[in-house]
């Protein structure tokens, strides 16, 4: 895609590109890291449980020779023989080989962590056509692989010269000493030569390793196009956004809507503000703001509390602080505790007001303070 759009892969990869390649069994991995760690962990081995392992083999190679002449001639015996002293082996070269197993899973963890992906492991038949391995072999990375064979092998082939030089009088001496002492001397020098050849392995890994990351991150780059669609996926395109919050506002104002008719009084400004409130005694501390809105969803509030016989008290001062000062399911601040009794009171007063006495007065000039009168725009009539 990047190839066709004509834009280079100039953007690190995002999260979400990571995980999807980790998903995939794309995880950086170096083999020469894993080749040291496993040689350090036999030259480990070998110097802890080496001179145990050497004195226990001897012991199994002599009971092995000294066979009783009638056991020669009986296969079953000869068998159970070999079956006790394979068993006697193993069992002695256990602990190596689980220092050994260990090693060849820390190895990978060092650089990639762990990783299982079922897809890496489904057939694809493009890896078995020989056009593109042999594309793979004369590819960049083919002549970098090359170059690291080439490298390894000069590296290591200098240490061991270099080692071959150095131990070469011992060697050599090995001929004259008795053949004890000898084995005994043959097998320290095996052990110091491996260790010094697999410590050579720790300047190829620390060239390896930086290589192996560099790469894994190049080959994960993204253009910039990329960059773009995925946060339009992850985040969400701009008109499915606008969908979504201009849903989630209509059923916002649908539940406000439903909560008019429980109302007390609804306060107006009269055409441009409308507050629906409501107050238990029993179950609130102060009046609460059940409803609001501006301009068309105010005259939506008007016409609701209309239809179910809400008072509609007008009161511009008191319908603009309480609109900007208190959100929906919020109670009104202190401040316009007073203001907001009296038009309750007066909606009481009207609620058990006879039509043969006296009408009760509405309210005036409602003691609304003079901060929540500078809120808002402050504009409308």
């Amino acid at each position: 895609m990047a190839e066709e759009s004509g834009q280079e892969r100039t953007e690190r990869a995002t999260g979400k590109r990571l995980r999807e390649a980790r998903e995939k069994g794309q995880i950086p991995r170096s083999r020469e890291l894993n080749n040291m760690v496993m040689m350090l962990a036999a030259s480990g081995g070998l110097v802890l449980l080496g001179q145990g392992m050497l004195q226990s083999l001897q012991g199994i190679l002599r009971q092995a020779f000294q066979v009783e002449r009638d056991s020669l001639f009986d296969p079953v015996a000869m068998l159970q023989s070999f079956g006790h002293l394979f068993g006697d082996a193993l069992m002695l070269l256990a602990p190596f080989l689980l220092l050994m197993i260990v090693a060849a899973v820390i190895g990978p963890l060092a650089i990639g962590g762990w990783s299982f992906s079922a897809q890496a492991l489904t057939l694809k038949w493009e890896r078995l056509n020989p056009v593109k391995g042999l594309g793979k072999i004369f590819s960049w990375r083919g002549l970098v692989e090359l170059g690291k064979a080439l490298a390894k092998f000069a590296v290591v082939a200098t240490v061991a010269v270099t080692l071959l030089w150095n131990l070469a009088s011992e060697l050599l001496g090995l001929g004259f000493e008795p053949y004890e002492r000898a084995f005994d001397h043959a097998v320290s020098l095996f052990v110091k030569a491996f260790i010094i050849l697999s410590a050579s392995l720790v300047l190829i890994a620390a060239v390896d390793v930086p290589f192996q990351l560099w790469d894994y991150a190049r080959q994960l780059r993204m253009t910039r196009q990329e960059v773009k669609d995925e946060f339009k996926e992850t985040e969400g395109r701009p008109e499915v956004k606008s969908r979504i919050r201009r849903l989630q506002r209509e059923l916002a104002q649908r539940r406000m809507m439903e909560e008019v008719p429980k109302a007390d009084v609804v306060i107006t400004n009269p055409t441009h503000y409308a507050v629906a409130l409501r107050y238990d005694q029993d179950k609130m501390k102060a009046p609460r703001v059940v409803a609001k809105g501006s301009d068309l969803v105010a005259a939506r509030i008007r016409a609701v509390a209309s239809e179910h016989r809400v008072p509609i008290f007008s009161a511009p001062p008191l319908a603009r602080a309480i609109y900007f000062s208190t959100e929906i399911g919020r109670e009104i601040p202190a401040g316009l505790y007073v203001a907001v009794a009296q038009v309750l009171a007066y909606v009481y007063q009207l609620k058990t007001w006879a039509p043969g006495g006296a009408r009760p007065e509405p309210p005036a000039d409602l003691p609304v303070p003079e901060e929540f009168l500078k809120r808002g725009p402050g504009k409308r009539a």
